[in-house]
């Protein structure tokens, strides 16, 4: 640890000195990149910084307990410190993300439940609108299909971080773990019984690669379709063919938008979706043939193949990959999903950890 410890401080004070250089002020690309892993290494350097504090202070209690009880009274406390310190500093250098400073791409699909399906699926988003109005994001609906009863059917959202987001908490750091299927139990409202029904909704989360040159697609590959636009229970919304359905030929990916005004605004919009898949599926690949262990969304929205559990007759919570329960509903579906998402956090970085204690015997 000590060997890659140092070689980021190294790189942190050779891109502080960068940051002084004229021709790096100069270039805002250079200036952008730089700027961003000097962000990125400052919480190393500042935890290695308050490490050696710990460490000083530890030595100096140990060697004067000797001479003086009041310090020898003091080691126990200052060595959990250097354990916390140890701790903090071990996870901040678990390999990150590449992504994690993302924006991403949200899709929502109703699954079984029928219409109280379709109806869960506007929950979850009005959660996730609501999550990242108190998170400072902006917020963009690409697409949706409505249902009869003011649901949706399908529905995708563009989340954004406003400027340059601290490490670890931009969009795709923080929501990277909704993907997969959230079920829900309660009393619908077309049931006339009063009986608790379980439905399911599936919650696919992409980062958002935008125009970056990684995620080549050539035109001929691409098969495109334009329709009128249409709305609940298919009444059209439009007379001109404006919306628009892209075919990716080689993969078999299927993207559509109608929500935008124009043919060329929803063609634009199925592209940035388009290429988020396709990033997607190339991560995919790449962590399937290294072996590593990735937070994985399940890819059929299916009852037994779920994530989390929205009790309402309990007000009650849970995540069944992390344990996480809390009796707080209704404020997660307001959007305070913090502590669900730092659950989640939490449990990747003790998983990382133990693949790196497992590297290294």
């Amino acid at each position: 640890m000590l060997e890659s410890v140092e070689a980021l401080l190294a790189e942190h004070a050779e891109l502080e000195a960068s940051l002084a250089d004229p021709a790096v002020i100069g270039d805002p690309d250079r200036l952008r990149e730089v700027n961003r892993r000097y962000a990125e290494l400052t919480p190393v350097v500042t935890a290695q910084r308050e490490l050696e504090l710990a460490v000083g202070d530890l030595e100096a209690a140990r060697e004067l307990a000797t001479e003086d009880a009041a310090f020898a009274a003091e080691v126990p406390a200052l060595e959990e410190s250097v354990a916390a310190g140890e701790d903090r500093l071990r996870r901040l250098l678990i390999p990150r993300d590449p992504d994690d400073d993302r924006d991403v791409i949200l899709e929502i699909k109703a699954g079984e439940g029928g219409e109280e399906s379709a109806l869960f699926a506007g929950d979850l988003l009005r959660m996730y609108l609501r999550h990242a109005e108190k998170r400072g994001w902006s917020t963009r609906l690409l697409d949706a299909t409505e249902s009869d009863l003011g649901g949706y059917k399908d529905v995708r959202v563009a989340i954004g971080a406003k400027g340059a987001a601290e490490p670890g908490t931009a969009p795709w750091a923080r929501l990277k773990y909704e993907g997969g299927v959230h079920r829900v139990q309660r009393v619908p409202v077309t049931e006339s019984q009063g009986r608790i029904h379980t439905s399911a909704a599936g919650v696919w989360v992409m980062p958002d690669v935008g125009d970056v040159v990684e995620v080549e697609i050539d035109p001929n590959d691409l098969k495109i379709d334009v329709y009128r636009s249409s709305g609940p229970g298919g009444q059209s919304v439009n007379t001109t063919d404006s919306a628009v359905r892209i075919t990716h030929l080689p993969t078999g990916v299927v993207v559509s938008c109608q929500n935008e005004k124009s043919q060329l605004q929803n063609k634009e919009s199925a592209m940035r979706v388009l290429r988020a898949r396709l990033h997607q599926m190339a991560m995919d690949e790449a962590a399937a043939e290294a072996k590593e262990a990735r937070a994985s969304q399940v890819r059929t929205v299916d009852r037994s193949e779920r994530i989390r559990t929205y009790n309402f007759p309990e007000n009650r919570i849970s995540d069944h990959r992390t344990g996480f329960k809390a009796n707080r509903l209704d404020a997660v579906l307001d959007g305070d999903l913090d502590a669900v998402v730092d659950s989640a956090v939490q449990a990747d970085e003790e998983a990382r950890l133990a693949a790196l204690a497992g590297d290294g015997e």
